[in-house]
């Protein structure tokens, strides 16, 4: 509890249940949750009308059987009972459609992975996930990415910064030599 777990009374909409799920992926990481205690531990954050679905979802499928469930699957559940289907299907168009724009990877990965929160179908898996954003992915960085063959997300987002970072550093070095000629140029054309 020291890590301040955020509550969530199911009223918040779509954007807060994402933040309780970022969250709560922290503290699990910062208090060396395990896996299996991991809904149990973030089921306790419930207040509210989220705690008299998540007692009454208990109670259908038994306490056993839903303290068994994986974090993942708790949060597919609560996304499909605290997230109206419209909302859902524009973020799986979004997560569709989504690249990297003007080699800015620090806000892809990011809206990447708020939205591989909320749309469990299109990327299920683990793999399908590193699929997934090594395919938004600028061309000339993709097939190095690919390469790699990187089997978790985090090893395909480490590969990608590395080689995004080498990709800006040689444009600036192009810029850097480029704008030397143009002023040698223009010292020339003085004399």
């Amino acid at each position: 509890m020291k890590c301040q777990p955020l509550n969530f009374k199911g009223t918040e909409g779509v954007v807060e249940l994402i933040r309780w799920f970022e969250k709560m992926e922290i503290v699990f990481h910062i208090s060396n949750c395990p896996e299996k205690y991991q809904v149990k531990y973030a089921t306790c954050t419930l207040l509210n009308s989220a705690l008299i679905w998540w007692n009454s979802h208990k109670r259908t499928i038994g306490a056993e059987a839903a303290f068994a469930m994986s974090w993942r699957e708790l949060m597919k559940l609560m996304t499909e009972v605290y997230c109206p289907r419209n909302e859902i299907e524009k973020m799986e168009s979004e997560l569709w459609n989504l690249t990297v724009k003007n080699n800015d990877l620090a806000a892809y990965t990011q809206r990447f992975q708020e939205l591989t929160m909320m749309c469990t179908k299109i990327v299920p898996e683990e793999e399908d996930r590193v699929e997934k954003f090594i395919g938004g992915l600028p061309n000339n960085i993709q097939g190095n990415v690919i390469a790699a063959e990187p089997t978790r997300l985090q090893d395909a987002v480490r590969i990608a910064k590395n080689l995004m970072d080498q990709k800006l550093k040689g444009y600036a070095v192009k810029n850097t030599k480029n704008k030397q000629r143009l002023e040698i140029n223009q010292r020339d054309n003085r004399g």
